[in-house]
């Protein structure tokens, strides 16, 4: 599992800038090679100091997410039901978790090389799917990206880990807090998971 999180945490990473207004395959691209260029150059991210690697993280890959659209998917139908409050509360523990999920991931990577290649698959004017292939010294594996439009650029939101796509993880995982405890159950489990982590 730790292999497919390598490939799935470093290819989600982009600045701002570079994203704008860019191709779809490009954002992936992008964001593969600033992070692990980004790793490379920093003694203290390279040696697995977390409070640097997370400044990375929030740097260069919460910029190119929409984790509201991710956040209202994962959670489903319960999100209509929510109050803006809740709403928001929800999309803030939900990228606390994600930051952190990231940087655990990165930690991993030291200084570890891998070589990637894209292609564009299907597309339309607001919702594009790439793929990239990851290789590591003895291992190749296939990530996909979904990615939508917001306004004029495109921003990552949904990434399939052989297989497994995030926002499918997620709602089989928030579907049960949902049953117990409904938005503030789920509300509290996420608060109280990223407390845990800090």
């Amino acid at each position: 599992m730790k292999r497919y999180l390598f490939a799935f945490f470093t290819a989600a990473f982009v600045s701002a800038a570079a994203w704008a207004q860019t191709a779809p395959v490009d954002v992936v691209r992008q964001a593969v090679t600033g992070t692990v260029d980004t790793m490379k150059q920093d003694p203290a991210a390279r040696g697995g100091d977390m409070s640097k690697i997370v400044q990375i993280v929030q740097t260069h890959f919460l910029p190119a997410t929409n984790f509201e659209r991710t956040a209202r998917i994962a959670v489903g139908d319960a999100w209509k039901q929510a109050t803006p409050a809740q709403q928001q509360e929800l999309t803030k523990q939900f990228k606390v978790l994600m930051t952190r999920t990231y940087a655990a991931s990165l930690a991993q990577l030291g200084t570890q090389d891998a070589r990637f290649s894209f292609k564009p698959e299907q597309a339309t004017p607001t919702d594009a799917f790439v793929t990239s292939t990851v290789t590591t010294p003895g291992d190749s594996q296939q990530v996909g990206y979904r990615l939508g439009k917001v306004g004029s650029d495109w921003k990552i939101y949904d990434i399939d880990m052989s297989g497994a796509w995030l926002i499918q993880v997620y709602q089989n995982q928030f579907k049960a807090q949902l049953a117990q405890g409904g938005i503030d159950g789920l509300i509290k489990y996420l608060t109280a998971h990223n407390a845990r982590s800090e």
